[in-house]
């Protein structure tokens, strides 16, 4: 169980793909944690059901105001547009780097890696995501591979990651017992 484990989701204000922010929320739920959304955005964040307008979700904390100090875990979901608005941001990309630096377990999935690029964040590890990632991913010292779900134990911090939206039973499982051992 992951009993009062506070696991922040970063995203970006527009872009997040919807079911890759509620299924991985709904899973830390489910095992007890308290999931919090974190935008660089102030108010609330859009999503989207691939290119078309999804729900709205309101943001817990702004990127800026926080990092890893305040939560066991974090969660990066998907969609195009979500890790190409964060990888640009400075405080977006810093929240994500000083999880690592805490040693505390991430997971991505999709198109989320971008952000862990900019963050120089999958040198030497080995991780999954969209297909179209895999250059992007071994220009920055990462070993892609083409797997349902990926994990990589290891200093500083245990990475899960997964491919795209089918993948998301496994990934949520997975997420959910590396966060429960962290």
């Amino acid at each position: 169980m992951l009993t009062d484990r506070r696991v922040a989701f970063l995203v970006a204000p527009e872009g997040t793909e919807q079911v890759e922010l509620t299924e991985p929320w709904k899973a830390v739920e489910q095992a007890g944690g308290r999931p919090e959304l974190v935008s660089t955005g102030k108010d609330r964040v859009q999503a989207f059901n691939h290119l078309d307008k999804a729900d709205t979700f309101p943001v817990d904390r702004a990127a800026a105001d926080t990092g890893a100090d305040d939560f066991d875990a974090l969660v990066l979901p998907g969609g195009v547009a979500n890790p190409d608005q964060l990888r640009m941001d400075d405080d977006a990309v810093a929240f994500v780097k000083s999880f690592f630096d805490q040693g505390k377990p991430v997971a991505v999935i999709c198109h989320g890696p971008w952000t862990l690029v900019e963050a120089d964040a999958v040198r030497g590890r080995k991780i999954t995501s969209w297909p179209s990632l895999r250059t992007d991913i071994r220009n920055a010292g990462g070993e892609w591979v083409d797997a349902e779900v990926v994990v990589c134990e290891g200093a500083p911090s245990t990475l899960v990651s997964s491919r795209k939206p089918d993948d998301l039973p496994a990934f949520c499982r997975t997420l959910v017992e590396v966060f429960e051992r962290a």
